[in-house]
């Protein structure tokens, strides 16, 4: 909370600082975005080292780097060296630093918890953050009215103190290593591969970059609002922003009631229509108690979407790729607020901030009617939990983890009643399998025996096998069961194993494909 307060602090400072050093209106709508731009460039990558790495690691680096550039920061501020484009580098490199923080701290939330206390404690770590932003950007205000930005940049620097503290201190539980570490290029792959095969994953994703790229106009745009008010000034725009986060406290602390009264979807739908709201209010009224107003419902209904959406990625996936996916939909997410507030700066500057306004209400409504179509998945129908039932096997062959390519297939025999039942199966499992890292998956009828089909595809190492097996969930093996309910062989159906073999030379006394037969 304490770290919370700092930011939100120097947010005002740069924001308002912003509209000191330039009347350009691109060049201040763009403050919010050097701080979001970065976690839309960076996160996955950060979700691939905090699935691969120590995450305490990653979150000490993280820190660290934001402390020393706040610290920088504010010198530079002190000093008056600051320009518009300076501002924003200092901006940027806070937020490259936020980008690797939040996917190994929002992954650490499954460490922490059990399972189900998970939408309680991701509502918990919203309230921290938002009874901060109630008081942190009046604070952020008061501080740069009577001392100047710089001072609230020192003020964050400072912020950082206790959470290294408790990072220094936390014991997190040991990560247990099995096989070779994934590359990282791989890792990342696999992420990308993962929520594209993952259609819920993708819609909640979807209405998140919606989401974010009409909310943001707010926070984008309410420096000039503040500003254009002619008691305006920092003061004013830290109370506005004050107002947003107790609309935002309000929000937490209602969720669970909502929640239990609506589904996801209709709990999306209620905050997309909260936010149209506040942003035509914002827009179409000049009275600063409106505004202080609609700053209410918009608050509310940041956390009520963000927090939903948050939730429902953690629960829909597995822990092994779970930082990933987190990265994913924050990329969504911050790149549709990176992107909004560029253009919503743009259309400020040509058309005025009222008709900018209304034009991100115009988004968020049409964010509202997706949901007709593609509507948000519930959370909590499938078990996630590793299925524990792969055990390596032993082989003939000498083979180290990077060896491959690695050729899998396995032989079932299915009666002709049985296939339709046999080939929805399949592809669930065809899913399933290219996931988990397959590729070129491939279903096969035996001609001479059409009871005899054969499920193929490749691996690229050995290790990239062992990791496939073992990222299987409980869920998955469903699937499995199923398929070996519908074998009629007399044995389970039959795996093979094989490496291929792309020279030959006739001194090799190798086979051309070592091959294992396991029942």
């Amino acid at each position: 909370m304490i770290s919370n307060f700092g930011g939100l602090v120097q947010q005002v400072g740069a924001a308002w600082m912003m509209t000191q050093l330039t009347d350009n209106t691109t060049l201040i709508a763009l403050v919010a975005a050097s701080n979001t731009l970065p976690i839309m460039l960076l996160a996955l990558m950060s979700g691939a080292l905090a699935d691969m790495f120590d995450r305490k690691t990653l979150l000490l680096t993280a820190q660290i780097l934001m402390a020393v550039v706040s610290a920088l920061l504010a010198l530079a501020a002190w000093q008056d060296w600051l320009t518009p484009w300076s501002l924003l580098a200092f901006t940027f490199l806070i937020g490259s630093g936020q980008a690797l923080y939040n996917p190994p701290w929002q992954a650490s939330m499954g460490d922490l918890v059990p399972r189900e206390d998970l939408p309680a404690a991701v509502t918990l770590n919203s309230v921290g953050f938002n009874l901060m932003r109630s008081v942190g950007p009046a604070a952020g205000g008061l501080i740069v009215a009577g001392f100047g930005a710089a001072a609230a940049f020192a003020v964050n620097a400072f912020s950082y103190i206790p959470l290294l503290g408790a990072l220094f201190r936390w014991k997190p539980p040991a990560r247990q290593v099995t096989h070779g570490r994934e590359p990282f290029v791989g890792a990342v792959g696999a992420g990308l591969r993962y929520v594209a095969l993952s259609p819920n994953l993708m819609r909640v994703i979807g209405r998140a970059a919606m989401f974010g790229f009409g909310a943001v106009s707010v926070l984008a745009l309410l420096p000039l609002v503040a500003k254009a008010h002619p008691i305006g000034g920092s003061t004013l725009f830290g109370g506005l922003l004050g107002c947003f986060g107790l609309g935002a406290i309000s929000g937490a602390l209602l969720n669970p009631r909502i929640r239990a009264r609506m589904d996801n979807e209709h709990v999306i739908r209620l905050a997309f229509a909260g936010f149209a709201g506040a942003t035509l209010l914002l827009g179409l009224t000049d009275s600063v108690w409106l505004h202080a107003l609609a700053m209410l419902p918009a608050g509310a209904s940041w956390v009520l979407a963000l927090s939903l959406f948050n939730v429902t990625v953690q629960l829909s996936t597995p822990r092994w790729v779970v930082a990933r996916a987190l990265a994913l939909y924050q990329t969504a997410t911050f790149g549709g607020m990176a992107a909004g507030s560029w253009v919503w700066g743009v259309v400020a500057g040509a058309y005025g901030i009222g008709t900018a306004f209304v034009a991100a209400g115009g988004i968020l409504i049409l964010g509202l009617i997706v949901g007709l179509r593609f509507q948000a998945p519930e959370f909590g129908g499938t078990d996630l939990d590793p299925a524990g039932r792969f055990r390596e096997p032993a082989l003939a062959l000498d083979l180290r983890g990077r060896s491959g390519p690695i050729k899998v297939m396995i032989d079932y025999q299915i009666a002709q009643r049985d296939v339709p039942a046999f080939l929805h199966l399949m592809q669930q499992r065809r899913v399933i399998r290219l996931r988990d890292g397959a590729r070129g998956w491939r279903l096969l009828r035996d001609l001479e025996h059409p009871e005899i089909w054969s499920e193929s595809y490749h691996i690229a190492t050995w290790d990239d096998y062992v990791r496939h097996n073992l990222r299987r969930t409980k869920t998955d093996a469903e699937v499995t069961v199923a398929l070996r309910a519908l074998h009629r062989g007399d044995s389970d159906p039959l795996v093979h194993r094989m490496i291929e073999r792309h020279t030959v030379s006739p001194s090799d006394d190798v086979p051309l494909v070592g091959k294992i037969e396991v029942p």
